[in-house]
């Protein structure tokens, strides 16, 4: 590992006059992603800022109903809180999806959105990788890619975001809290993450230098009629081949409204907006939940290894939306 400093800070103002004076620091939470990275020596950060301390940790009602959980609070906490687990139960069920329970004691909201996409490639600095050399190329391609993008991806990377709870917050309309030198800022969790194209070095829109500070929920009724299902390679915790989350409003045998997100799939926790549009005034039956998912899936561009997805999202668009319905009826 590069030697680093280390620096603990107590108030937001603290945090960001520290970002903003050296951009060699990285901040701190669980580091159950940063630390590993670092130990690899994928990531090489000059100096660590200790955030753990900073008065983010509380979830709370916001004025118009909605929920604002601090950067902060770790996973456990999130999947915990009653008013997550009662409004919102796919995110509850998302977060208790990823990783064992140990992680996410440590593992804080904020780091999970700030967590690397990453395959086999980036984490071995023996391989070339365009995310970690820009330029030297993207083996996944034509080698190991059968857990791999089949959306939105480039021929300058496949490989997908790992995080559970991201999908969760993508389905219901998540913004993404910081605080900068010039001052606070807002982006919607579908404006977070950016595209690949050609340049998968560059994962979010976040500005330089900027402190994400929480992500806040805005009211859902039909949130409250959730649910979060991972597919993955073994029981224990492992990151998803695929998975779905989906919400759903059921009035007199339609869709009233509905909301979905598919994990594992992209670069980014990927909004199902297609899918949506087909669903919503649609009739609430297994025809039309196929239909919505092949919507959706149209777009998709299979590698030769995982084009296995395709069929697995939309069994699970349909398994999990005609439970959904079957609850709301």
């Amino acid at each position: 590992m590069r030697e680093f400093g280390y620096q603990r800070v107590l108030d937001v103002p603290g945090a960001v006059a520290q970002l903003a004076a050296d951009p060699e620091t990285r901040c701190l939470g669980g580091g159950t992603n940063l630390v590993d990275l670092m130990k690899t020596g994928v990531e090489r950060p000059g100096r660590l800022l200790d955030v753990t301390r900073l008065p983010l940790g509380e979830i709370e009602r916001t004025a118009d109903g909605g929920l604002h959980i601090g950067a902060t609070v770790t996973n456990s906490d999130l999947a915990a809180h009653p008013e997550v687990r009662e409004n919102y139960p796919a995110l509850a069920q998302a977060v208790l999806a990823g990783a064992s329970g140990q992680l996410r004691n440590m593992a804080t909201v904020g780091g999970n959105l700030l967590q690397r996409t990453r395959c086999g490639y980036f984490a071995d600095v023996s391989q070339p990788c365009n995310k970690r050399v820009p330029g030297s190329g993207c083996p996944a391609v034509e080698g190991e890619h059968h857990n791999h993008a089949i959306l939105g991806a480039s021929a300058h990377c496949v490989a997908v975001h790992p995080s559970d709870m991201g999908v969760a917050l993508a389905a219901f309309d998540a913004v993404v809290t910081y605080e900068t030198a010039d001052g606070p800022g807002r982006l919607p969790l579908t404006d977070f993450y950016l595209p690949v194209g050609e340049t998968p070095h560059l994962e979010t829109s976040l500005p330089s230098g900027a402190l994400i500070t929480g992500v806040t929920l805005p009211p859902a009724r039909l949130a409250a009629n959730s649910r979060y299902r991972k597919v993955r390679e073994r029981a224990s915790y492992a990151f998803a081949i695929g998975s779905v989350a989906a919400a759903l409003e059921v009035r007199d045998g339609a869709v009233h409204g509905a909301r979905l997100a598919f994990g594992a799939v992209a670069s980014r926790p990927w909004r199902a907006r297609a899918a949506e549009q087909v669903l919503t005034g649609a009739p609430a039956t297994a025809e039309t939940f196929a239909a919505a998912a092949d919507a959706e899936l149209a777009a998709a561009e299979a590698l030769p290894h995982n084009g296995y997805k395709v069929t697995l999202i939309r069994n699970l668009v349909v398994s999990v939306l005609t439970e959904l319905c079957e609850e709301a009826t």
